[in-house]
């Protein structure tokens, strides 16, 4: 059994490479759609005139100092998404091989190995199984009321970071909007200097409002998207979770498990002093 608590355990490993590969292609997308959006349409046959093309650096430098913080939510964006994708996966939640060790444990009646192999072997199933074990010899309300809480505990930590989304999805065209605004002041600053005989300085602040407020709306629309989609594919894995936790627990013999303590944690609640000075005094006498 210890062999293959080790073979399982080493099985889990962070994905932590995985993770990073996937940002850099999902980051490369993200700079690739930046660079159609920057170039202009092709020039018409017969022998016209090439039209100036920008690249994606000149369109970020004419969109002004609000496509750095943009820039700075893409990131955090594309960070976010593929790392609560893992998160959210039922596989993430409760690896296959781990369920598989903690039932044959369970089969056997070994709960104090269990306890051990929940402990070295961390995720959202084990952690849940731990804290449940932890609770049996306390009954099995006890029990379940743990459970639910450590279910909502995970629950809550993931919920956390994908609303991180929806915050990167109203502050983006936020970001633009300023940035629009800052344009529209320079934009007047020009008529009233220059007036209308400079439209090269009138265009370019003109190109920072359209920048601004495109790219604001070019994160915020993806992130509320990913945001709803991730927020529904975490209810389905603590579903899922909740399905394989509680299954383990079903048949559990709580009346041969009263006042047993299989788990690692210390007690601090005692016998009131005076209780146990009055019980002291008694058995001087």
């Amino acid at each position: 059994m210890q062999t293959n608590t080790a073979t399982n355990m080493t099985r889990h490993i962070p994905h932590g490479p995985a993770r990073a590969f996937l940002c850099v292609l999902l980051a490369l997308g993200v700079l690739t759609s930046f660079n159609l959006y920057a170039e202009d349409a092709a020039p018409p046959e017969g022998g016209a005139e090439a039209v100036h093309t920008e690249s994606m650096i000149d369109r970020f430098i004419e969109g002004g100092w609000v496509m750095y913080p943009i820039t700075a939510c893409s990131i955090a964006l594309v960070w976010l998404t593929v790392d609560l994708w893992m998160r959210t996966g039922i596989k993430k939640a409760a690896p296959p091989a781990q369920v598989a060790q903690v039932q044959d444990l369970f089969r056997a009646g070994d709960y104090v190995g269990a306890y051990q192999f929940c402990k070295g072997s961390p995720s959202p199933f084990t952690n849940t199984t731990r804290v449940g074990l932890s609770f049996l010899g306390d009954g099995h309300e006890a029990t379940e009321a743990a459970l639910f809480t450590e279910l909502n505990k995970v629950n809550a930590a993931i919920q956390t970071r994908i609303n991180y989304l929806s915050v990167i999805g109203v502050c983006t065209p936020m970001i633009g909007l300023t940035g629009t605004v800052t344009g529209m002041m320079r934009a007047f600053s020009t008529l009233k200097t220059s007036g209308a005989g400079d439209p090269a300085k009138l265009s370019g602040a003109i190109g920072e409002v359209l920048i601004a407020t495109a790219s604001g709306l070019f994160i915020a629309v993806p992130a509320f998207m990913f945001f709803y989609f991730l927020r529904n594919r975490l209810q389905v894995s603590m579903s899922d979770l909740q399905e394989i936790v509680m299954g383990l627990f079903r048949k559990m013999p709580y009346h041969h498990l009263k006042d047993a303590h299989v788990g690692e944690e210390e007690f601090y609640a005692a016998i009131p002093n005076w209780v146990a000075g009055d019980a002291q005094a008694v058995s001087a006498a």
